[in-house]
């Protein structure tokens, strides 16, 4: 959406009129029955077909990166199966949380079939043996036996995702890893932000929360990143991660002003990565080739965050106000 249909769309007060204002956005978008968690995966679900579209006319590496770039709602979806299983969902329940679409580009689709099946936590160890996912999954199910927290194996997922990106790296050519490696640079920052800030929020130990983190830095190295570790006021936290932040030179030549919202720290930092990111290639690129690899990244971060930043608390804004209203009324 462009600035002036974001604007129109921030008005909006009714959630049929949100879908409405998104339709030419967001063709062919289907929603059953209107829910939260219905919108969001048909967001998803179109979001996905998107990249799909894309990775169907991209060169061999490119499709390589955008399909492991896709991986993230794959573990989404096995986040989803395994809590699922925890919590005793019937297989009809657990398949209405499956994005399939992203299942059907990454050729997985019967192995989300079969892991649907399954209900007990030895068994969801015995099927990822031998996969990709081993690690992640062994590691995750033993804390989730011994301390009945969900939290490690989302974390040991979600550090596999960067892992793996980090990993794919060298299967590009040179002209691609001039644009790709910075944005993997910046998303895995990121991650080390967030869970070093969401660690100290919710009282995880630092030895725990250190075999979450990715030695892979774009401004943050691991000296910076390993004394945040540290930390144990979450204060001073942020205190620290704001004038790291601001003290970044290539991010200085960019901004006149860096401005860090404590409320929403890491979407602000986020923020400030990404425009930092799209200007300094805007201003460097000068190679059709490295043109249409940018286009692509610039389109799949702007739609996914658009998605994340803008409808969705849009979405959730409007049921909550109407659930709201409807009790009082009852």
């Amino acid at each position: 959406m462009d600035d002036n249909s974001l604007q129109n769309f921030n008005k909006v007060k009714n959630i049929n009129k949100v879908l409405e204002s998104i339709n030419r956005f967001y063709p062919d978008l289907k929603i059953k029955k209107i829910s939260i968690e219905n919108i969001e995966l048909a967001l998803y679900d179109n979001y996905i077909k998107m990249v799909g579209k894309i990775m169907l006319y991209s060169p061999p590496n490119m499709r390589l990166f955008l399909k492991n770039y896709l991986l993230k709602f794959e573990i989404i979806n096995i986040k989803q199966i395994i809590i699922g299983s925890i919590l005793g969902l019937e297989l009809k329940k657990k398949k209405q949380k499956v994005n399939f679409q992203v299942e059907e580009y990454l050729d997985n689709t019967e192995f989300i079939e079969e892991m649907l099946k399954i209900t007990s936590l030895d068994e969801f160890q015995l099927f990822f043996k031998n996969t990709k996912y081993k690690i992640p999954i062994r590691e995750g199910i033993s804390y989730f036996k011994n301390y009945k927290e969900i939290f490690v194996l989302e974390a040991f997922l979600d550090k596999f995702y960067y892992e793996n990106m980090i990993n794919q790296l060298k299967n590009l050519n040179t002209k691609e890893k001039k644009i790709i490696i910075d944005f993997v640079k910046y998303k895995t920052e990121i991650y080390n932000i967030n869970t070093i800030y969401r660690g100290l929020k919710n009282n995880v130990e630092k030895e725990l929360l250190a075999q979450f983190l990715i030695d892979y830095y774009l401004f943050l190295d691991k000296g910076k990143i390993d004394y945040l570790l540290g930390i144990k006021d979450l204060n001073i936290l942020i205190s620290l991660i704001e004038n790291y932040i601001r003290n970044v030179k290539e991010i200085k030549r960019f901004y006149k002003n860096i401005v860090i919202d404590q409320e929403h720290l890491v979407h602000s930092i986020e923020e400030i990565y990404l425009k930092y990111y799209f200007k300094k290639f805007k201003i460097r690129i000068d190679d059709i080739d490295l043109i249409t690899i940018f286009r692509i990244l610039e389109l799949i971060i702007k739609k996914e965050n658009e998605i994340r930043f803008n409808i969705i608390p849009k979405v959730i804004e409007i049921i909550n106000k109407k659930f709201e209203e409807l009790k009082l009324l009852n």
